[in-house]
């Protein structure tokens, strides 16, 4: 089958959980299929993005989004009632370029990621699927409570314009797939249900248990430009760590990713390391004794996670996170709300190297069992074969 594949950046390199999806179901569709990748990009193309993607893509076109043609278009979206964001990935020149490929290469199925380039399909007489991933409207009315007081009326103005538009593009779609049962359950829309649960996998190949020397007692990674993301990282530093550095007071940390944001950097420290971009973050994960996530706002599964529990950190994190990945509370993860819990957490497996040891095999056993991208970028596969089938 042949697919065209729309995406709202180039998947690679990786160091975003969209682009980290979208990269493995490549992977693993072209094995079987023709993949047409054509992929919307706002930035300055890394150089090893094509011959990596070329592995996989038997034709790639990369459609850039320039600065002035954002602005123009997030200002179109403004007055005619469409979410920023919708407005920051579409263009009539990129849907031009979009409608001349599918007419070039007449895909059989199209698959698209995110509602932000439904758009872009919504009227197209093709079978296809949109990947909600994560539920951006509730994402964004998260973020209303702790915004600065400038931002708070323009997110909650999104946020409406997200629920709605969430609910529009559902009927144009032949499939819907999502990331959890949470975050499907928060989509707008009355046949909800219909949505098919397609979780992330973990590389177990690539992130596996390693000797290492423990440089950190607590380790979180992440792209920390991504609001949750940073507002996880402070509430670590501020709020957390001063009750741990009650009993430990050279408690150190550690904060890698890609582009910190300036809040993120603000935290640097003797104790507090921010890394900036990482080649191998492996070597993040394996110098930490704890791995934390202590997010409080945000959606969706969070790939983090999984990476430490495969490379048999002991994991601690919030009902929020949680709920997204489901595993078991004291046996494969800890998992608190406030600072007191969640520093309670890191005292106790600081103090006790059994449950400390217990908790990271049984939580790389989780990963192993429940996260393949094999098996989950299959139930993928048989989503649009039934299509093809449906419509034959």
């Amino acid at each position: 089958m042949r697919l065209f594949i729309l995406l709202p950046r180039v998947p690679f390199p990786i160091e975003k959980g969209d682009k980290l999806r979208a990269y493995h179901q490549i992977r693993h569709l072209s094995k079987t299929h023709e993949i047409i990748l054509c992929a919307l990009n706002d930035a300055k193309l890394d150089g090893t993005a094509l011959p990596e993607l070329s592995k996989y893509c038997r034709h790639i076109h990369v459609i850039r989004l320039t600065r002035p043609v954002i602005l123009w278009n997030i200002f179109l979206a403004f007055i005619t009632g469409k979410p920023l964001q919708i407005g920051y990935f579409y263009s009539r020149r990129a849907k031009k370029k979009i409608d001349s490929l599918i007419r070039t290469y007449r895909p059989d199925h199209i698959f698209c990621q995110l509602v932000r380039v439904a758009e872009y399909m919504r009227n197209i007489n093709i079978p296809k699927t949109l990947d909600y991933q994560d539920v951006f409207s509730k994402g964004v009315e998260r973020r209303i409570h702790s915004a600065s007081f400038y931002l708070k009326p323009i997110l909650r103005l999104e946020y409406k314009r997200l629920l709605k538009y969430e609910h529009e593009v559902f009927d144009h779609f032949d499939n819907k797939v999502i990331i959890s049962a949470p975050d499907r359950d928060l989509i707008p829309h009355a046949r909800k249900e219909d949505i098919t649960v397609i979780p992330n996998g973990v590389d177990h190949s690539f992130f596996q248990p390693v000797e290492h020397e423990k440089n950190h007692d607590m380790v979180f990674i992440g792209n920390m430009g991504y609001p949750p993301n940073v507002d996880a990282a402070v509430f670590l530093v501020e709020k957390i760590l001063p009750l741990v550095r009650r009993e430990y007071p050279a408690m150190t940390v550690l904060l890698a990713g890609a582009t910190p944001h300036a809040r993120v950097k603000a935290l640097q420290s003797e104790t507090v390391r921010v890394t900036g971009w990482v080649d191998d973050i492996r070597e993040c994960y394996a110098g930490g004794r704890i791995f934390i996530a202590p997010l409080q706002i945000g959606t969706g599964l969070q790939n983090k996670l999984l990476e430490a529990m495969a490379m048999k950190l002991p994991c601690i994190t919030t009902p929020l996170a949680n709920s997204a990945l489901g595993a078991r509370e004291n046996e494969e993860i800890l998992v608190g709300s406030t600072p007191a819990e969640l520093a309670g957490h890191v005292i106790t497996l600081l103090k006790d190297s059994g449950k400390a040891s217990q908790l990271a095999l049984k939580g790389r056993q989780f990963a192993i069992d429940n996260f393949s991208w094999e098996r989950n970028t299959q139930k993928l596969e048989e989503i649009i074969m039934n299509t093809k089938n449906k419509q034959s």
